[in-house]
């Protein structure tokens, strides 16, 4: 971690209150790492719509919202923003997110994910799917300090943030880190909203590209289409996408969903007609709170969450 990644993550940090911890996914060196050029600067900027985007992340945290004591009921995930693997929408799609667990109960980890790059990594192919195994392995090793469930447990993604979760929840086994303890790297749950889920059909172009290169192999493409790796111990989903999404067609919550359901995987995909792409927690086409939807799937898929759903 050169000085310059540090003096980035200690202002990023101090985007948030006192109270919010934020945790660097590696200790010491970032394995697979390429020197960070003075140039690769990490940069937070705020959108003209008010939210948060990120670029350029080279140092991945894990940014912890604890549930309130007294309603925390142990019950975590893990929130991937999305941005085509560009940026971060670190915001309405991370900390925002974040919050309305903690309203119900559910402590948060926002993770501020590597950005697939030749001039910070040696491999970028696998990189994401390592800063995923790392987020649930930190966690899960930390549970007890956090109040968690080491079983309650789960991932969520939105856009190519959905991509990044659906991948830790095909390949969590395909280990990429160190793990001494043999810790469980297998999400319990995932909610997928508006996800890049395949690379052979209905493709979202930019996401691809940026993870895999212009033009990569069949057999690549096949290993991050979470569809087609779906088998008895794939966790349980819940899907979130829009009829009209132009950018990220809903065709690929449908394929997922679809596999699912033929190996027997609880899963639901909720669909509003209307709405696009990157609508974040409010969908302004629909009065429709899909937030509170997924909350009451939660809590009949047996993970704790407080509120009437």
């Amino acid at each position: 971690m050169n000085k310059f990644s540090i003096i980035l993550m200690l202002s990023f940090c101090s985007i948030f209150s006192q109270a919010q911890e934020v945790i660097p996914l590696y200790a010491d060196s970032i394995p697979g790492a390429k020197p960070t050029p003075a140039t690769y600067v990490e940069n937070t900027e705020t959108r003209a719509n008010g939210t948060l985007s990120v670029t350029k992340v080279s140092v991945p945290t894990l940014t912890v919202f604890e549930a309130p004591k007294n309603i925390a009921t142990g019950t975590a995930v893990i929130i991937c923003p999305g941005g085509g693997y560009g940026a971060l929408a670190f915001s309405h799609e991370g900390t925002d997110v974040a919050k309305r667990f903690n309203a119900i109960g559910v402590t948060a980890f926002v993770l501020k994910y590597r950005l697939p790059s030749d001039q910070i990594m040696v491999d970028k192919t696998y990189a994401l799917l390592q800063d995923a195994q790392k987020a649930i392995y930190l966690v899960r090793k930390n549970a007890k300090k956090y109040g968690i469930k080491t079983d309650k447990l789960g991932i969520m993604g939105f856009s190519a943030g959905g991509h990044f979760a659906s991948t830790l929840a095909s390949h969590y086994s395909d280990l990429k880190i160190a793990n001494p303890e043999k810790i469980d790297l297998r999400p319990s749950f995932a909610v997928l909203v508006y996800p890049v889920i395949s690379f052979e059909e209905s493709v979202h172009t930019g996401t691809m590209k940026n993870l895999l290169g212009p033009n990569p192999s069949d057999s690549l493409k096949k290993y991050f289409s979470a569809n087609e790796n779906v088998n008895k111990k794939t966790p349980p989903m819940y899907f979130v996408h829009a009829k009209d999404d132009k950018t990220v067609p809903v065709a690929n919550s449908e394929l997922m969903h679809k596999a699912l359901l033929a190996a027997k995987i609880p899963s639901n995909l909720f669909y509003f007609e209307k709405g696009g792409h990157g609508f974040g927690l409010v969908n302004k086409t629909s009065e429709t709170d899909w937030f509170n939807l997924m909350a009451g799937w939660l809590k009949v898929q047996k993970f704790k969450v407080k509120g009437d759903f």
